[in-house]
């Protein structure tokens, strides 16, 4: 498994808007995290990425092999897959049968050794086969859409919003999951507008500001940036004697 995905100063257009404004960023093992605000662009960027949104401009390459002009089932073919923002499940099918759609690149006989180790990864899931999605809790829901995604075997996963409408506790699950996956050596691209959990999970980060990248680095290091701490860790620069001093307050409530 490689998973190497570089992406080069793509832009994509909503009729005359221009939601990305030629973004570029790589992403291989372990956790890369695209965080920012609500409308700077992080969804139109997983869904170019997946082939859903046709570029206007840039390339995406998996592995050295350029997908950005490739039908998006080519795309999953490949080895890249995503995890949908909201799910985006049937509620009217079960467990088992959602199994089997994302199965749908493998051979008959990788199937069942696929399941087996997928469903090692989410064993109330196992326990569960049968039941319908719709019935579920959004936890739950959230477990079997990833689990969905990795029946595809992909080389690289991309999760858009994975704590969205979660409780706490359940967003730490989640996070456990992905951490888990990643050090199993699938390479995620992790995209949230809960910023902490993402630096927290992800080596690597960008922020994107209305269809920019504004800032890029170590996850550890952004987690301290002043702009980051201000807008999207919802706390307060320290001001001290030293303006170069930009050790962040705890968040207030």
């Amino acid at each position: 498994m490689s998973g190497e995905l570089r992406v080069e100063d793509v832009r994509v257009r909503y009729g005359v808007l221009e939601a990305l404004h030629g973004v570029s960023l790589t992403a291989k093992a372990g956790i890369t995290a695209v965080i920012g605000a609500n409308g700077a662009g992080k969804t139109s960027l997983l869904r170019a990425i997946s082939g859903l949104l046709r570029t206007s401009d840039g390339k995406i390459f998996l592995d050295g092999q350029r997908i950005d002009r490739m039908a998006s089932h080519k795309i999953v073919s490949l080895g890249l897959v995503q995890v949908p923002e909201g799910r985006e499940l049937f509620p009217e099918m079960t467990v088992r049968e959602h199994m089997e759609v994302g199965a749908t690149t493998l051979r008959r006989a990788e199937f069942g050794a696929t399941l087996d180790r997928v469903m090692t990864l989410f064993p109330s899931l196992a326990e569960k086969s049968r039941q319908r999605t719709g019935t579920m809790s959004g936890g739950e829901q959230q477990m079997v859409a990833i689990a969905r995604a990795l029946m595809a075997r992909p080389k690289l996963l991309l999760l858009d919003e994975p704590s969205l409408g979660l409780a706490p506790l359940v967003v730490g699950r989640i996070a456990e999951t992905i951490r888990d996956l990643a050090s199993d050596g699938l390479p995620v691209v992790l995209v949230e507008q809960n910023a902490r959990m993402a630096l927290e999970l992800a080596t690597h980060a960008y922020v994107l500001v209305s269809g920019e990248v504004g800032l890029q680095g170590a996850a550890a290091e952004l987690v301290g940036h002043p702009d980051v701490i201000e807008r999207y860790l919802g706390g307060r620069v320290a001001k001290t004697a030293d303006p170069g001093d930009t050790r962040a307050q705890r968040p207030t409530d």
